[in-house]
């Protein structure tokens, strides 16, 4: 199959002109390797089991040996013999030169495995599993970027790619490369599946060689995929799991730290500006996976299931924004976080770009829930308006963008200035 063009194409070539090495981070088979192939002149596979034992001698005797060959050189699971890192490092202090190495790894190692943390010698590059326009299942009618730059710009006859049942395929089959190359729809939604059984089955033990439990990591994923786009605590899913198994909360602890490492699990931050009180807003994390396609394997279900359970497949819906949202965010340099408080009042998404200017997102995933979406949205505004005039010191800027993201065909601007966005419509 031919490479299909990544968002972050673009940013590795930023970070090529202007940084010695970069890292690029992500979900196993999330498409990292062969991004870097793009760029790369010369590679290292870390992982060839021909080669792998010699390998792994010499960066315990000379790892410079191992860095040599043509720049850009990338070093494929590089976490395998952490000691690459410094000798990146050091390398890149020597030569005074942009764009020598490429590191790739699907893991986050522990800092005590290396000495130095790279800052301004190596660049970290955060790449996620393929968005609806990366997959060419969104119609990029609509650009984020564009609305930032003029609120204003009419969406008015912009329009989505994907009907509702398509987009519950697309949730079930994540954005997988591989999952693009399977022959038939029942290959392409066994991936997310096998993905799944190897974190459960191997990938939780091997991260941090700690031996773990595959029934545990399973019934945790489960209890997570239930919890998904919900403020649920540690505690309430250790609960869960407690059904099934008896689990202390430092195992369970354990267990999601794994998780996170790998890359699998990815919750949202909460945004807490100074509009309500500290103890109003709701600061924990909001419950999240790298793709949604996991949660659905977690769940051990299909397509069929969710013709019939729209509550259930709206949460997930939720998750596939967010998803898209974090790779148009990398593009934009910005990032996602959620807001929520006791009183019911939310944005499921904040996207803050990093000049300040930030818009805020309710998901919705049938048009009847559109208003009370769009209603959420002009309060929140209207509250950091209020605390403006009433905080002179301090005050918060005005958001740049209401947006509510639909799984609905059409796009529009209501009349109060709220965009109606189809998820297939956008891109960055």
């Amino acid at each position: 199959m031919n490479y299909l063009p990544r968002i972050v194409d673009s940013e590795l070539d930023l970070r090529l002109r202007a940084i010695g090495a970069t890292v690029i981070v992500g979900p196993k088979w999330c498409g990292k390797t062969t991004t870097a192939k793009q760029k790369a002149k010369s590679v290292l596979e870390m992982q060839d089991p021909d080669l792998q034992e010699g390998y792994l001698k010499l960066a315990a005797t000379k790892p410079s040996m191992l860095l040599e060959g043509k720049n850009p050189r990338l070093i494929d699971e590089w976490q395998l013999a952490p000691v690459l890192w410094d000798a990146v490092r050091v390398s890149v202090d020597r030569r005074k030169e942009k764009g020598l190495y490429l590191l790739t790894g699907s893991v986050v190692v522990d800092e005590d495995k290396i000495r130095h943390t790279g800052i301004g010698r190596i660049s970290r590059l955060e790449m996620e599993t393929m968005s609806l326009f990366e997959t060419g299942e969104s119609s990029g009618d609509i650009s984020l970027r564009e609305l930032f730059a003029n609120p204003s710009v009419s969406v008015d006859g912009a329009k989505g790619k994907l009907t509702v049942e398509e987009l519950i395929f697309a949730v079930c089959r994540g954005g997988w490369p591989s999952s693009l190359e399977a022959v038939g729809d029942d290959a392409k939604l066994f991936v997310a599946t096998d993905y799944f059984n190897n974190v459960v089955d191997v990938d939780i033990s091997r991260v941090d060689d700690v031996e773990r439990d595959p029934i545990l990591a399973g019934q945790l994923l489960r209890s997570y995929a239930r919890n998904i786009s919900t403020l649920a605590t540690k505690a309430s899913i250790r609960k869960d799991v407690l059904s099934v198994r008896d689990v202390s909360l430092p195992t369970v602890d354990s267990y999601l730290s794994a998780l996170r490492k790998l890359f699998v699990i990815n919750d949202v931050e909460a945004w807490c500006p100074a509009i309500r009180s500290a103890t109003d807003i709701r600061a924990s994390h909001k419950r999240g996976f790298s793709d949604p396609s996991i949660a659905v394997a977690a769940m051990g279900v299909g397509p069929d299931y969710f013709r019939t359970d729209f509550k259930t497949f709206g949460f997930l819906f939720e998750s596939l924004v967010m998803r898209d949202l974090r790779v148009y965010s990398h593009a934009l340099g910005g990032r996602i976080s959620y807001y929520r408080d006791r009183y019911g009042l939310e944005a499921d998404a904040v996207l803050h770009l990093n000049d300040g200017r930030y818009a805020l997102i309710e998901v919705k995933l049938g048009s009847n829930e559109i208003e009370e979406g769009a209603e959420h949205l002009k309060e929140i505004k209207r509250l950091v308006s209020e605390y403006n005039k009433s905080e002179s010191q301090c005050p918060l800027r005005l958001p740049d963008l209401l947006m509510v993201i639909t799984g609905g065909e059409y796009a529009y601007t209501r009349e109060d200035g709220v965009v109606v966005c189809p998820v297939s419509a956008l891109k960055p």
